[in-house]
């Protein structure tokens, strides 16, 4: 039996991966950047952190934009929406934290996301008091597809990796779960499975609320 879940955050608690993948696209068009290379880039960056992102980014898009800059008026867009309309929760994600509270099932918060911006969508929604365990972008050397993220918040919550599932949406996610010795899920947002995701991922489900048969 598992002993603990962690999840990512954005595309699997919050919907908000729907909200980059649109000031991205038209942050690119802007630029002349065509809307396939920009889509892959989108998937190449998902997950990561933004330092991370830069060479990753800049190789697929080129054309001498620097990422930082790209990266910078893409979240201007974004928080403003975010003040606008605030931020969505992904279908099932309520229930299922629900009901691992009540099972008494250990969890944790591993996202690419600095600490200030995770807490400030989490304490506005009230989604804090699911977790036992918060991992920030900005608390680890390497972030996803390396596995730091994930072994740090199994060993916060003094699991052994083999006993955690690991909940992602993104192909950087599954991998970094996956190096890590965990039992990764991946929940499908924008992103579908891939031969990445299929080598790595144990399931794949089209809701989250599908974790609950894995507990």
């Amino acid at each position: 039996m598992f002993e603990a879940v962690v999840f990512d955050m954005d595309g699997v608690i919050f919907d908000t991966e729907k909200l980059y993948r649109r000031f991205y696209m038209e942050e690119g068009a802007k630029r002349g950047v065509p809307s396939d290379i920009m889509t892959k880039a989108c998937e190449t960056v998902a997950g990561g952190t933004k330092y991370d992102n830069k060479p990753r980014f800049e190789a697929i898009v080129g054309r001498g934009i620097e990422y930082l800059e790209f990266r910078d008026r893409v979240m201007e867009n974004f928080e403003a929406y975010v003040v606008a309309n605030g931020v969505e929760f992904k279908d099932g994600a309520v229930e299922t934290l629900e009901y691992l509270k009540n099972k008494n099932i250990k969890t944790a918060l591993a996202t690419s996301t600095q600490s200030s911006r995770a807490k400030k969508y989490l304490n506005a929604n009230d989604m804090d008091k699911y977790f036992d365990v918060f991992i920030y972008g900005d608390m680890v050397e390497h972030s996803k597809p390396d596995p730091d993220i994930y072994l740090k918040a199994c060993a916060a919550l003094g699991v052994e990796p083999s006993n955690a599932i690991a909940v992602e949406d993104s192909i950087n996610g599954i991998v970094s779960a996956g190096r890590a010795g965990m039992y990764p899920v991946m929940v499908i947002d924008l992103i579908q499975p891939n031969d990445i995701t299929k080598k790595y991922a144990k399931q794949v489900y089209d809701n989250i609320k599908r974790i609950c048969d894995l507990i």
